[in-house]
């Protein structure tokens, strides 16, 4: 006979196996594409307002997955159960979405990157409160080589530049942003009811929209989108499509799967692929004891994944 789980118990069960594999490869993507979200938001906030842009960016992310839900996986459009759970996931994104943006008028997308390595740790102190999820203390040295790592990959092996780190007006913007988003990770597994993952991920979007109108409508309205330069829409467009639609899916999935402590730790490889990003676009390229943290935050990764659950 099939033994019934508890929503405490299924908080706190995790996938195994091939299932376990492909969530960690799921989140490895996913920071690949949220450091493209920094570097092209970045060259976007210099011609377009935080508010506009972001009601912009999920305005059109809600007719993508709107399409992909309604079209491609035809699930049948109905309101959901409990509407306020989309809500708060929705107010959530939505803050830090804005402080996102508005941190880089002030800073640059690695200085925003070190701020987004603080999200792990504040994910599995908010998974424990919510969801009662511990973290293994394996797991936890995992999270902190990682974050050794990345620190070392942020300043760009420069020890002075650490030691004399000071926390300017963008990256507390950010800060209060990586708060909402840390709460948000949990809060997928504590509100899951088994719907279909696009319906789940069209209705976060839409329900982010109505926090957006307030701080972009005015300024969407009176833009000259003629004028605009051409990385002004493709940024958008990325943020929208890459960065919104499909790191959702990704996310959501891998959530599902894995502790919130696991799933963020990957937060750990997007300063690395920043800094990728940036040498591409020829931002410059990074020394040697750069990619030495760089490859320190992988092997706190491997170690982390590796791990028990």
């Amino acid at each position: 006979m099939k033994q019934d789980v508890s929503p405490k118990t299924a908080h706190q069960s995790h996938a195994k196996g091939v299932e376990k594999l492909k969530a960690h490869l799921a989140m490895l993507t996913f920071s690949a594409l949220i450091a493209g979200s920094f570097s092209f938001g970045g060259l976007a906030a210099q011609h377009m307002g935080a508010g506009p842009l972001t009601l912009w960016r999920y305005l059109l992310t809600v007719v993508v997955l709107g399409a992909l839900t309604f079209g491609y996986a035809r699930v049948p459009f109905q309101i959901p159960k409990q509407l306020w759970r989309f809500l708060i996931l929705g107010g959530l994104i939505a803050v830090y979405m804005l402080t996102m943006f508005k941190a880089l008028e002030f800073t640059d997308p690695v200085s925003t990157g070190a701020v987004f390595t603080l999200m792990p740790l504040l994910s599995a102190g908010f998974a424990f409160l919510l969801l009662g999820q511990h973290t293994r203390p394996g797991v936890l040295a995992g999270l902190i080589i990682a974050a050794l790592g990345a620190v070392w990959v942020i300043f760009r092996a420069n020890i002075q530049a650490i030691l004399a780190f000071d926390i300017g007006q963008g990256e507390l913007i950010f800060f209060v942003g990586v708060i909402c988003h840390a709460i948000y990770v949990p809060l997928i597994r504590k509100f899951d009811r088994k719907e279909n993952p696009f319906a789940f991920g069209f209705w976060v979007a839409a329900c982010t929209v109505p926090w957006l109108l307030v701080p972009g409508a005015a300024g969407l309205a009176t833009t000259d989108f003629a004028s605009l330069p051409a990385i002004v829409w493709i940024a958008v467009v990325y943020l929208a499509v890459v960065t919104t639609a499909i790191t959702f899916l990704l996310l959501q999935y891998a959530s599902l799967r894995l502790p919130s402590s696991k799933v963020l730790g990957y937060g750990y490889l997007t300063p690395s692929f920043i800094i990728l990003l940036e040498g591409i676009l020829g931002h410059g390229w990074v020394s040697l004891p750069v990619l030495a943290g760089a490859l320190t935050t992988a092997c706190g990764l491997a170690l982390m994944a590796l791990l028990p659950d």
